[in-house]
This record gives structure tokens, C-alpha cells and sequence, in this order.
């Protein structure tokens, strides 16, 4: 029987999983199926830990998400073209839900889809290797239950391991002296640590955007958004000013390209993320930026120096879940033979047109359309229930100018769901007022 490796078991790993249970419940053959996760629960980032830099287990801590974290995007984007928000809360909700509410979604669908028995939780995987003359692949991987190493073969490999785990972390002159607290967004837990302090920002999308807001909401004194990219264009709060790039740090004084400075109590780097992936041998890895379109992957996924290697979620993301989906459905029937892996020359022609058009991209509107249309693509090739695509277009570009129009109040609108027809409810509290993040709080809404 093919045996099919999966690395991670958050929202695309889990994709990878429900893929092959949609086959499975339709009387399909599917192969053997190893899903290790090196978590002892699954949901990636969404399953948040209080913990960081190491876990108990002495790895680094994957996850980057924070209390009081909600969705920064519509939820009718992102939803699962076979599995609804209301199916699942068996009501209307408004549309930005806090992050327990996402992650009972998520867990929701594979808890019904039975395939937790797939996974090995607790195992971290320490090496990948590919035979040329077996064309299999090798996986070593550390179970921290047993403490015990194992070693497995395997026919096929789905990366899923996602990319917004390991910071970016650049070092600016007088770091070394600061008086303060200067810590990576993905160390980030608690605006409440910063009420009442004035803080700085480094990074002008949305880790910036929204730990900001955070800090605003949760009685930040001040706020200083510093990029090398300049202004986000935001009607931010009296308190929040934007600046050029920082230059360096004088004790607690930082200063900025324009030739000002300001006194702060911390700073947070909201500067993105590496694609690293340790564990595989170089011929494996991708090497890659956070961009719409990854280069070396066919159709965004297939690993094009060997197809017999998958990636999933690669890409920067405006399309979230339901785009993981449409990955794991045509990974899974390649795997399954139903799609015909080209040969190398085949692979790099059609990749090319996408390239080209992800290096014109203009602004924010185009680059939506340009996802919506690699998303509708992977749809059209499988049975992955097709979505309204030109709708949810159309909502993220409504959100953008909510975001225009008032970056502390955007939340506060509703969307409808392209599965279901139905217009969210206005949420009983108003975001910037709503300081109970949890699921029970946030679900009060429609009883």
C-alpha cells in the first residue's frame, strides 16, 4: 500500500487529512496515512500556548498567536466550501470571530471527518531524505511520549509545517542597550503588558497593524509604527503616530530616519516570518519569500525538482482555509493518480504565466483577484465543492475600504456566506468595547 507522510496537523495539514477522508467516506482506497505533529494537540497556530521561546519538550514553540487575537479578515472568506460556520455552531455569528471560536471551527470539521487516529502527536520530525534508487522518502522523527526515535519510509510527503513560526528578526544599533522590552510578534502573548507604556512597532502589515490595535484597545499610552515602507494609510487614534524606519537606540531613545526621536517602554518587531524547514535535506527544501506565488512549485504545490513532494499553505494569504483545501484536494489526487504528473519542462511552462503575473501585481485589489483565480483554478481540476469566488473577491475588497474607512471599526461589519445565503449578525459589542475574547462571550450573539 502507498504510504502517504504528512508534516503538521494545522489548518493545511489538516486539509491534507480531510482531502483524503472526503475519498475515504466516499468508498474510495486511500493510502496509509502518517500525520506527525510536533504539538501534543492539532490546529497549528490556532491552538494558542501561553509559552514562549521553548516547549516542555524543549522545542521551539510554534505557535505566534496571542490572546485577545480575532480574525482580521471576514470569516465568510475563509470558510470550508463543505462545512459551514453555521453548520457548525448550528447559528448565524458575526463575521470576525476571536481565535477559540476559529479553532472550534477548524477542530470541528476533521472531528467529524475521523482522522485524529492519523496523527502522531508529540512527534517531532527531524530529517526527510529521498532514495534515488528506492524513490522513497525516509523520515526520522523524535516521539517525546516515548522518548524514542523512529524511522519510516514512505512513498509520498506533504509539507505542512506552514511558515509564520520562525521571526525575521532584524537587530538595529543600541539594541544591545535598550532599557526596555524588545521581543518578535511571535512572542507576543498579552496586550496587557503594555497598558499604560508607550511602545514602538517595526512593520507595517498586519502583525503590526493588529498588535497595534491591540495595544490601543487593551490602554497602551502611546503607540509608534516605524517601516521602512512606509505609512499604512490608516485613520489611527490620537495616540498612534507612524514614522520612517528606526536608525538606532540610545538607552530607551529611538530614532528614526527623519531625524526624530521618541522615548519608549518596548519594542515589538512585526517583521514577518521565514519559510525554514530544518528537517529537510536540500534538494527538498524551498527556498522561498512570503509572495502569492512560490516558485518551484507546480500549481503552487507539487515540488517540481520531485512531484513526488508536496507543500501546502506557501503562499502570502489573503485566501486561507478553503485555498488549503483546494491544495490538499489536487495534492491528494495526484498522489492518487487521477492527476497526470507532467514532466519537468511541462511543470516550469505552466508555472511561468503565474509568475509573470504575480511580479506585475499593482496594488491590494489585484493581488485579491489574483488569488481568487489560482484558488478557482485548483477547484475547476478536483471534486473540491466549488465556492463563489468572484463573492468572496468582492468581500475582501469591501473589507479593504472598511479598513480605509475606519481601521478600529472594520470589525464591526458583517458579510454573507456564499454557502449558506445567510448575512451575519451584528456582533452584541462593539470590537474596540469587547475585551472577552473567549467563546462563550463572543457566542452569546443570536440567543
Amino acid at each position: 500500500m502507498t504510504r502517504v507522510a504528512i508534516i503538521g496537523a494545522g489548518p493545511s495539514g489538516l486539509a491534507m487529512l480531510r482531502a483524503f477522508a472526503s475519498e475515504r467516506d466516499k468508498g474510495g482506497d486511500i493510502p496509509d496515512l502518517v500525520c506527525y505533529e510536533k504539538q501534543s494537540d492539532w490546529g497549528g497556530l490556532w491552538n494558542y500556548s501561553w509559552r514562549t521561546g521553548l516547549d516542555d519538550h524543549g522545542e521551539p514553540v510554534h505557535n505566534s498567536m496571542y490572546r485577545y487575537l480575532w480574525s482580521h479578515g471576514p470569516k465568510e472568506c475563509l470558510e470550508f466550501a463543505d462545512y459551514s460556520f453555521e453548520e457548525h455552531f448550528g447559528k448565524p455569528i458575526a463575521s470576525y470571530p476571536p481565535r477559540a471560536v476559529l479553532w472550534d471551527y477548524i477542530k470541528g470539521r476533521v472531528e467529524k471527518s475521523d482522522v485524529r487516529k492519523y496523527i502522531r502527536f508529540d512527534n517531532s520530525v527531524r530529517h526527510v531524505t529521498f532514495d534515488e534508487d528506492t524513490e522513497q522518502f525516509q523520515i526520522v522523527a523524535h516521539d517525546h511520549a516515548s522518548d524514542t526515535v523512529t524511522s519510516d519510509t514512505f512513498d509520498n510527503v506533504v509539507v505542512a509545517s506552514g511558515h509564520f513560526s520562525v521571526p525575521n528578526m532584524p537587530h538595529f544599533p543600541g539594541y544591545d542597550t535598550f532599557g526596555g522590552r524588545i521581543l518578535h510578534a511571535h512572542d507576543f502573548r498579552d496586550a496587557l503588558e503594555f497598558a499604560g507604556k508607550d511602545i514602538m512597532l517595526i512593520g507595517s502589515s498586519y502583525s503590526a497593524e493588529d498588535i497595534g490595535s491591540q495595544c490601543w484597545k487593551y490602554g497602551a499610552k502611546s503607540i509608534i509604527t516605524s517601516s521602512r515602507a512606509g505609512t499604512m494609510g490608516f485613520n489611527w487614534p490620537d495616540n498612534w503616530t507612524e514614522k520612517p524606519i528606526l536608525t538606532h537606540v540610545d538607552g530607551n531613545t529611538v530614532h528614526f530616519a527623519d531625524g526624530t526621536s521618541a522615548e519608549v517602554e518596548a519594542i515589538i518587531s512585526c517583521t514577518g516570518y521565514k519559510h525554514h524547514f530544518p528537517y529537510l535535506e536540500d534538494d527538498l527544501r524551498l527556498i522561498t519569500g512570503n509572495l502569492l506565488w512560490t516558485d518551484g512549485l507546480y500549481k503552487g504545490v507539487t515540488w517540481q525538482r520531485n512531484p513526488k513532494l508536496f507543500y501546502l499553505g506557501m503562499q502570502d494569504q489573503y485566501y486561507t482555509f478553503n485555498m488549503f483545501d483546494a491544495q490538499a484536494w489536487f495534492a491528494r489526487d495526484m498522489i492518487l493518480g487521477r492527476i497526470e504528473t507532467p514532466d519537468q519542462a511541462t511543470m516550469e511552462a505552466d508555472s511561468q504565466p503565474w509568475h509573470d503575473r504575480n511580479a506585475a501585481l499593482a496594488d491590494a485589489y489585484e493581488e485579491i483577484d489574483f488569488q481568487g483565480d489560482y484558488t478557482q483554478h485548483l477547484v475547476d481540476l478536483t471534486d473540491y465543492p466549488d465556492f463563489n469566488i468572484p463573492a468572496v473577491n468582492a468581500m475582501f475588497k469591501t473589507w479593504k475600504g472598511h479598513k480605509g474607512k475606519s481601521i478600529m471599526e472594520y470589525r464591526d461589519w458583517g458579510f454573507t456566506s456564499t454557502l449558506t445565503g445567510t448575512q451575519a449578525p451584528v456582533h452584541h459589542t462593539r470590537w474596540a468595547e469587547a475585551l472577552d475574547d473567549s467563546m462563550d462571550s463572543y457566542l452569546v450573539i443570536g440567543d
